[in-house]
């Protein structure tokens, strides 16, 4: 019977011939190794074949799942970037601000990740293709964060004129900078006033 090799080190055993499995624990390998490595070298020192050394598997492991470097930085991205505005309803406009910032300051907590995110604005400048690469990314918090203003528009919290654009920005542009910028901590009193005044900010702009 023909075999092919495990989605895995490239000395482990055979498995039987077929699609590869893709195996979870590998791919979350793959996803600790690239983000360490990011965080270490700057993405443009990274290294798909050194993030799947540090990983334990072959590059073919790597590269079932991403084709290349900017595929993988996407993606990836994508599922943290996510995650910070993938939050439940609670009810009012500054309670739903409030999870949405307990989120990202969730995320923003990680030393690693700060210096990527800092990393990554200045390397979209160099690397066009990682900028449209994470493109998509940048829509789908869009559209998460329209969804927050929906919800708000419809218990009549905001004006249907508010400015969608200006009010992405405004959530989480203040906290990104404390943190990731001037290295500042945030406590819950702080995610509170923040939630507070972005929420007045927001209700102030009916034009």
């Amino acid at each position: 019977m023909e075999h092919q090799r495990s989605d895995g080190n490239p000395k482990t055993a055979r498995v039987p011939s077929g699609a590869a499995v893709m195996r979870a624990e590998v791919t979350t390998a793959l996803t600790r190794s690239f983000f360490e490595e990011w965080a270490r070298t700057g993405y443009a020192g990274l290294s798909l074949e050194r993030v799947a050394r540090t990983a334990g598997v072959g590059k073919a492991a790597l590269y079932r799942r991403w084709p290349d470097k900017e595929s993988m930085a996407s993606d990836l991205l994508s599922h943290v970037g996510l995650t910070m505005t993938d939050v439940e309803q609670h009810g009012s406009l500054e309670a739903d601000l409030y999870a949405v910032l307990v989120a990202i300051r969730r995320v923003l907590r990680h030393p690693k990740v700060r210096r990527i995110l800092t990393d990554l604005h200045v390397e979209i400048e160099r690397t066009p293709a990682l900028g449209t690469a994470i493109r998509p990314l940048q829509r789908a918090r869009r559209e998460r964060i329209n969804g927050l203003i929906d919800r708000a528009i419809k218990r009549r919290e905001l004006s249907p004129m508010v400015d969608r654009e200006m009010a992405a920005d405004l959530i989480a542009a203040p906290l990104y900078w404390r943190m990731a910028v001037l290295g500042g901590r945030c406590d819950s009193a702080y995610i509170e006033r923040l939630a507070r005044i972005t929420g007045a900010a927001l209700r102030a702009d009916t034009v």
